[in-house]
């Protein structure tokens, strides 16, 4: 009888918990899902108000073409702006990709996290731009331009910084042991093979 009463006891409180957590989470869930590109198609997206939750990306290994970045502003809906090295690649493949956005809810903590990319078939971005407040790994540059001004930098997007600031660019990039923590990441097209989206309670980002 004891274990009885302990299975449904949360089942009483749960209802009400879960119907918090419905109401905080959905909202965030359709920002977080345009945050990842899930439904990215097409042309590139025009710039939008980010949410007021950074998110971290990790991957085996991100291989691009057509690379440039310059500094820039990403701005959160109330105002806020997140001071970001703005990234444009033309072409990006990510292997074993591990997108993870951390949010409070009703119910506590609870992790969005997104897998794709596994095995030989690496997901693919298309004019991908991305937010990024920290990065790391191991990087190899193709023809690279550093202090270039941002204004000049040639991209497929079509991006460009200020007059007189600084930017960089390169023909190639690969990262090793992709880790980044972003704002947004906006795509012409993001295709995600083998994609798999679950919702965890707690803390499981991505590293």
């Amino acid at each position: 009888m004891a274990e009885e009463t302990t299975a449904e006891a949360p089942r009483a409180s749960g209802g009400t918990a879960w119907k918090r957590f419905a109401l905080t989470f959905i909202p965030a869930l359709g920002a977080a899902g345009i945050l990842v590109g899930l439904t990215a198609q097409g042309t590139l997206a025009a710039s939008f108000a980010v949410s007021g939750e950074s998110f971290k990306v990790s991957a085996d290994q991100l291989a691009g073409t057509g690379f440039a970045q310059y500094a820039d502003t990403a701005t959160s809906a109330d105002g806020t702006e997140h001071p970001v090295a703005l990234s444009v690649i033309d072409h990006a493949e990510l292997s074993n990709l591990c997108q993870s956005v951390l949010m409070d809810t009703g119910v506590g903590e609870v992790t969005l996290l997104v897998k794709a990319g596994q095995g030989d078939k690496p997901a693919v971005a298309e004019n991908m731009v991305i937010d990024v407040e920290q990065l790391s790994g191991d990087a190899e540059f193709t023809q690279m331009e550093i202090g270039r001004d941002a204004s000049t930098v040639e991209n497929a997007t079509g991006k460009t910084g200020e007059v007189g600031a600084f930017g960089q660019q390169a023909d190639k990039i690969t990262i090793d042991g992709l880790r980044q923590t972003a704002w947004s990441v906006n795509a012409g097209t993001f295709s995600l093979t083998g994609l798999k989206l679950s919702v965890k309670p707690g803390n499981h980002e991505c590293y």
